[in-house]
Formats: structure tokens, C-alpha cells, sequence
């Protein structure tokens, strides 16, 4: 908006820069950018009428309006992300029986919790405490009650409830028995569900396949 020299009807809708030297420059351009939107003699009367102050507040408004549009566009044009729903896998519970398999329990929680797309540590304890039972759950409980911080990640939980439920020597135990296990009066089912469970029992130093196959052959 420029100074008029000409009529007095044009010089009465016209404000030159030099006439608001309260306003800083970014003000000045809103209003040139309100001029645009309402009439600019409105713009004019209200830089003649109004106080400075009462200038700031419009210009003021006029630029979190503006703000505000240009956010609700953004929104509009940016395409929402599809949402991917989770699986809820169910788990079942694991009590700490003797020859219970925690490290076939464990591989269970592990692919819930991929299932449910849980990143976090302490939502991943959270989610398996649950999915104990009988000792193992009181364990684990008690195990919180005495120090809250005790299972301060997801390893640390798993780490330690290896520790409590399977014994030191039990890979060692399970590969002695996995050579030495004959099917002998055992059916086919019942001897392949107990090689099965002996090698998942065996993770830090595994079996090798030539090895498996060798002696499920000898052995029937």
C-alpha cells in the first residue's frame, strides 16, 4: 500500500510505509497480504483509526490465521500412512515343570510380541509376565515385588528366568540324551516329539543336521 497523491477520496485509502513506522516489517506484509483479501480503504481506515496496539493485535491475528490454513492444508495433501493392525497370537503359559521347554515358551513370546509389533523393553516384559503360571508366575511376581527394577529389559527378564528354571548343565544333559536315545519301545511319534524337544533345548552349541540325521537312522 502506497501514499496517494492524487484525490483526497484516493488518498483516503491509500497508507504509505513511512506513515506506521511502529509496525515491523513482517506486520507490514500481512497487511499488504490483507489488502488483497478485504477491501484496502478497510485496511486503511484501520491503520487511521485504530491504536497501535490494537494494529499489532489485527496484524497479529491476520498471520495465525494465515498459519493455521496453511497447516490445515498441509494436513489434507500429506496421505495418511495405512495403518497396520497387529496379531494377537495366543501364548500359552509356562509353569516351570521339570522337563518343561522354557526355550520353546520363549520363542512363542518372541513371535507374539513381533506379532503385536511391541518395541519397547518394558512393554515386552510386561506382555510376558502374564504368560506365566504356577511357580514360574509367582517367581516372576515375587521377584517384582521385593525390587520393581529387576527386570530392567526384556534379555535381562528372559536371562534370568533361565537361570531360575533351567539347570546349569541342561544343553549338556539333552545332547548326552539326545546321542545316546534309542526308539526302542517307543512309537515313531512319541520318539521323533522327544528328539524334536531335545534339540530345542540345545541353542548355544547346535546340533549339526549330518549329526541328526546319522543318528535318527542308528537309533530306529
Amino acid at each position: 500500500m502506497k501514499m496517494s497523491t492524487g484525490s483526497p477520496n484516493a488518498a483516503a485509502t491509500h497508507v504509505a510505509r513511512e506513515d506506521c513506522p511502529h509496525l515491523a516489517d513482517p506486520e507490514w506484509e500481512a497487511l499488504q497480504r490483507l489488502s488483497k483479501v478485504i477491501e484496502e480503504a478497510a485496511v486503511a481506515t484501520m491503520l487511521r483509526t485504530l491504536s497501535p496496539t490494537e494494529q499489532h493485535g489485527v496484524t497479529l491475528g491476520f498471520i495465525i490465521k494465515e498459519q493455521r490454513e496453511i497447516a490445515a492444508r498441509a494436513t489434507v495433501s500429506t496421505p495418511s500412512t495405512p495403518r497396520v493392525e497387529s496379531l494377537k497370537l495366543h501364548v500359552n503359559s509356562y509353569v516351570g515343570r521339570e522337563g518343561e521347554p522354557l526355550l520353546c515358551w520363549l520363542v512363542e513370546v518372541d513371535t507374539a510380541i513381533t506379532a503385536r509389533r511391541i518395541v519397547d523393553p518394558l512393554p515386552k516384559v510386561a506382555f510376558a509376565m502374564p504368560c506365566l503360571g504356577g511357580r514360574a508366575r509367582s517367581w516372576a511376581y515375587g521377584r517384582r515385588l521385593t525390587d520393581p527394577t529387576c527386570f530392567s529389559t526384556y534379555e535381562v527378564f528372559k536371562e534370568e528366568l533361565r537361570q531360575a528354571f533351567e539347570p546349569p548343565q541342561n544343553e549338556f544333559r539333552s545332547r548326552a540324551e539326545f546321542l545316546d536315545l534309542q526308539q526302542g519301545k517307543h512309537d515313531v511319534h512319541a520318539y521323533a516329539q522327544r528328539l524334536r524337544y531335545l534339540v530345542s533345548n540345545i541353542v548355544t552349541n547346535p546340533i549339526d543336521e549330518a549329526t541328526k540325521c546319522r543318528h535318527v537312522h542308528e537309533g530306529t
